[in-house]
């Protein structure tokens, strides 16, 4: 396993992290909570050493299974979790709604004021059974809070020892260099894969320049992006992947086309479609590294493994050249 050091951070992570949303269930579909658990310490048998959770994923559950997972492991270890998406308030601003693990309709409120700050934080770590959280980001940006009042309370946590660094996910760069303002930010977490590259105008330069770390979520689009995805697939039920535009019938037989193009490239080096996305993803610039889910230990080992080879750069040109053909339908 390769390890990199986190933006302008003393914390080490490794290049591939294990993220726990679908772990929490929440949007995917529902979750066995004991394969999840099996799968993070699969990983962290296999050098995975950065785990990515949140607050809100499964309500909690998330946290309450990393948890789990790691006893005994803290100090192998780092948590990455974030705050800033509430169900248990009104405060903020409406997000969208979802639904409970029981079908019970919840509200999800974008609120990142300085007391509901700090209550997030004792409840993460109450859950996560641990005195600190090595990266604790806000999830998205509370248009009701001003970043300098959100920064400020993040800034106490870190002088309380509570955290270790702060960063912040789904931040434009404007909103970034007003974060930047108050307190550092080690990083910032976005989307980012071979179908979903925007990040690659402004984000990556500001983060290149100003030593700010990048974790990409989603580099294999939620499944998109492994080959076993068809146009005719069947969801489980509360997996919201049908409705967004990525899962079109067209936009999967595209992309499936795309595959099969680089396909002879992961052959001849005898890993999966999955493994040539993750590795190619960790290879672009200002990429410190990639979130990528597991649901069992199998997934795990596979995702772990993405980072035990090298694409040249040749390989590399090779991927990006057959990108370049593949049009994706709004």
């Amino acid at each position: 396993m390769e390890y990199r050091k986190l933006g302008n951070s003393n914390i080490e992570v490794s290049v591939i992290a294990f993220g726990a949303w679908a772990a929490g269930g929440w949007m995917w579909g529902g979750t066995d909570q004991q394969e999840s658990v099996r799968a993070i310490q699969k990983s962290i048998d296999l050098g995975v050493t950065t785990i990515d959770t949140a607050a809100v994923y499964g309500f909690g559950l998330s946290e309450e299974i990393v948890a789990e997972a790691i006893a005994g492991k803290r100090d192998k270890v780092q948590i990455l979790t974030k705050y800033g998406l509430r169900w248990d308030t009104t405060r903020g601003i409406f997000y969208f709604d979802s639904q409970d693990a029981k079908g019970n309709f919840v509200k999800i409120n974008k609120y990142a004021g300085k007391q509901g700050i700090v209550e997030e934080c004792e409840r993460s770590l109450k859950r996560l059974k641990t005195d600190y959280i090595d990266l604790y980001q806000i999830h998205w940006p509370d248009p009701t809070t001003p970043i300098d009042e959100t920064m400020e309370a993040v800034s106490t946590l870190l002088k309380d020892g509570k955290i270790r660094a702060s960063g912040v996910s789904n931040y434009n760069v404007d909103q970034l260099k007003q974060a930047q303002k108050v307190i550092p930010q080690a990083s910032n977490q976005v989307p980012y894969s071979m179908v979903n590259r925007g990040i690659e105008n402004e984000m990556v330069p500001y983060c290149l320049e100003n030593n700010v770390g990048i974790l990409a979520y989603s580099p294999l689009q939620r499944g998109l992006l492994t080959g076993k995805i068809t146009a005719d697939y069947k969801f489980a039920s509360g997996d919201h992947r049908p409705g967004t535009g990525f899962f079109k019938p067209e936009n999967v037989e595209r992309t499936n086309a795309f595959l099969e193009k680089i396909k002879p490239m992961a052959q001849e080096k005898n890993v999966t479609l999955s493994q040539l996305v993750i590795n190619w993803t960790t290879r672009q610039p200002g990429i410190t590294c990639a979130l990528v889910g597991a649901r069992n230990p199998a997934q795990a080992e596979e995702n772990a493994k993405a980072a035990q080879f090298t694409l040249t750069k040749e390989e590399i040109d090779t991927i990006n050249s057959h990108l370049s053909e593949l049009q994706l339908v709004s």
